[in-house]
């Protein structure tokens, strides 16, 4: 074979190698190929809502007692309650409901309830992962989240306990989920801390994805000692990973618990009656 053949094999050779390993580079990331967590495979809480009825009050507590002011920061217009019509379990899931209707509570009438729960676990790092389809409707903002069980906040579960030592954002909070019905189908993740809070929040990321409130989707965090991971089905859209860990921007070397919610913002739709957060499961792995 003439040298020159041989060298044009060699290089047709090496492009197809070249293109090969471009394709697989730029591959968009799929569940296969974003297990994110190294060692986080013990499953140490979960909740698979097998009850029929009242939430497990074992693993959850209610939370309903409104701030100081009677409006629940930011200017939402919802009570929250412990009635079993705004959460409940049905059918081997938990059902948390947003809905019009007027109710007096602790002195304020309003014309929306909703369901605030907190988890009655807390840890420091590990993966969450959260099987959920989201409510919709211009004014639902429905979120999926994380404090410090040092937060100072009446009327939650950990400082009803005695844990309450710090104010907000400097106790920290992870946000694993939001979704704004003003925004449908994009779904966010956020961290807050002294850095990054209020009008300045810098620490997010998001994605749009297809159905967010017909269809199940698959939301994830994993926590280490040094970063957090946020992925939905799998594809990542944000990590935090700060350069400087300090007080400010790292206060998450310390137990955390669940909160989900859906919050009723003031531009919420006339044609709104009601809408469920349905959540299948959440599994926690350390």
């Amino acid at each position: 074979m003439p040298n020159y053949i041989k060298y044009i094999a060699l290089l047709l050779g090496l492009l197809v190698s070249i293109f090969i390993l471009y394709k697989l580079n730029s591959q968009e990331p799929t569940e296969d190929t974003t297990k994110f967590s190294v060692g986080f495979n013990d499953l140490v809480w979960s909740d698979e809502f097998n009850n029929e009825g009242v939430i497990d009050s074992t693993k959850w507590f209610l939370q309903t007692q409104l701030p100081p002011h009677g409006n629940w920061w930011g200017g939402l217009i919802q009570h929250y309650t412990d009635r079993e019509e705004n959460t409940f379990v049905k059918d081997g899931k938990l059902y948390l409901v947003a809905r019009k209707e007027k109710l007096t509570d602790q002195g304020y009438t309003k014309e929306y309830t909703s369901a605030r729960i907190n988890s009655k676990f807390a840890f420091t790092y590990g993966r969450v992962e959260i099987k959920a389809m989201l409510p919709e409707g211009v004014g639902t903002w429905p979120a999926i989240w994380m404090l410090n069980t040092n937060i100072d906040e009446d009327g939650a579960y950990w400082d009803n306990l005695g844990y309450g030592k710090k104010k907000w954002p400097d106790c920290g909070e992870i946000d694993i989920l939001e979704h704004w019905g003003k925004n449908q189908n994009y779904v966010s993740s956020a961290v807050h801390n002294g850095s990054s809070y209020g009008d300045n929040v810098k620490n997010l990321g998001g994605q749009k994805i297809n159905d967010v409130s017909n269809s199940f989707h698959i939301y994830t965090i994993d926590w280490d000692e040094n970063s957090m991971i946020f992925a939905i089905d799998g594809k990542v859209h944000y990590a935090y990973k700060p350069k400087v860990k300090n007080e400010k921007t790292w206060p998450y070397d310390d137990n955390y618990y669940l909160i989900l919610n859906i919050a009723i913002e003031p531009d919420i739709g006339n044609d709104f009656v009601e809408s469920p957060m349905v959540v299948d499961y959440i599994r926690i792995y350390q």
